[in-house]
């Protein structure tokens, strides 16, 4: 449940009442919005001690909350989450695009393609320096050196930086060097792993796996925001259907459904939801019209020789053209890149 509270209440108020919320076993989450400060009472059967709340003066009124996932729903926060990343807002009026290599090869090839998607307009650099791979005979990427040249790549340019965690260890190494901490679909429901980024102070990109249901996706943000941590990106990066004209099913459904659902941003992969090169304009296109917060597109200066997810990948001068188509159907739909 949450306990919204009356206008004017003081900041000993509101302590006291984290710390009746605490010594009932439950936890507090406050959220403080323009008009109102929202107060959640976090865990197992809350509701039952609703009439402890009821008598407070503070507590204006108080609503049950259906949802199994409390704090990332829509019920908890009406209005919707921005994510603020060194001044990138995620969430508001401009559509963010994060683009860079499927994996970090070589440091000069890295700062080149950040320069090049920053001059088309590309906000956020990615590059994976550890990689989940199906083969274990696949590059599994470089590790701390991949992280330091994204490091070198950011000086540079001025890009921020969103690259993945695999484990629990590499969450510090990972949060050192990234401004964003990626949870990529295979651990979506690693939930240690999730907790061990819900207690990191950076935001965190996670995306969908592969037979997630939207109820899971957001149950997994729930893991991470119960740990402190609503700073979260949601991704949808394609889902796994009886389709094999595609690597992936693109489900551009679950945008409008978790803006419904959650406050929390939405971004789509095209490029993994399809893994076609071909399909990724027409689909990044599609996913601003649906209302889509970003884009994470994979860029590559030369695709044939990249170490992964190469035939996916755009060339420099081609994620151009697509910026430039991506800032007109922007437009259309009242927003801007």
């Amino acid at each position: 449940m949450f306990l919204t509270l009356k206008k004017g209440a003081t900041k000993s108020q509101l302590e006291h009442l984290r710390k009746k919320i605490n010594g009932l076993g439950f936890r507090a989450h406050i959220s403080k919005g323009a008009k109102k400060i929202v107060v959640g009472v976090i865990g197992e059967n809350a509701i039952l001690v609703r009439d402890t709340f009821e008598s407070m003066e503070i507590v204006d009124f108080i609503t049950p909350i259906s949802k199994p996932y409390k704090l990332a729903s829509r019920e908890f926060k009406k209005e919707d989450t921005i994510i603020n990343v060194n001044g990138i807002k995620i969430g508001g009026k401009q559509i963010v695009v994060m683009a860079g290599p499927c994996s970090v090869e070589k440091k000069d090839l890295l700062i080149k393609i950040a320069r090049e998607i920053k001059k088309a307009g590309a906000r956020i650099l990615r590059g994976g320096a550890f990689k989940p791979r199906t083969s274990p005979y696949s590059f599994q990427g470089l590790g701390e050196k991949g992280l330091k040249y994204l490091a070198a790549a950011k000086k540079i340019t001025g890009l921020s930086i969103v690259t993945e965690a695999m484990t629990i260890e590499q969450v510090k190494i990972v949060e050192k060097y990234s401004d964003i901490i990626q949870i990529g679909a295979r651990n979506v429901q690693n939930f240690d792993l999730l907790k061990a980024v819900g207690k990191s102070r950076k935001p965190v990109l996670l995306k969908r796996g592969i037979a997630t249901t939207v109820k899971e996706f957001l149950m997994s943000a729930e893991y991470i925001m119960s740990q402190g941590n609503c700073n979260i990106i949601l991704c949808e990066r394609g889902i796994r259907t009886f389709e094999q004209s595609t690597r992936f099913t693109l489900d551009l459904n679950a945008v409008p459904v978790i803006k419904r659902l959650s406050h929390l941003p939405i971004i789509i992969d095209p490029s993994h939801g399809t893994g076609v090169r071909d399909y990724v304009a027409p689909l990044s296109k599609a996913a601003i019209a649906v209302g889509a917060d970003g884009l994470m597109i994979e860029v590559h200066s030369k695709p044939e020789e990249a170490l992964s997810d190469g035939p996916q990948s755009l060339l420099p001068k081609d994620f151009f053209s697509l910026m430039e188509e991506l800032k007109k159907v922007a437009y259309a739909v009242g927003r801007e890149i």
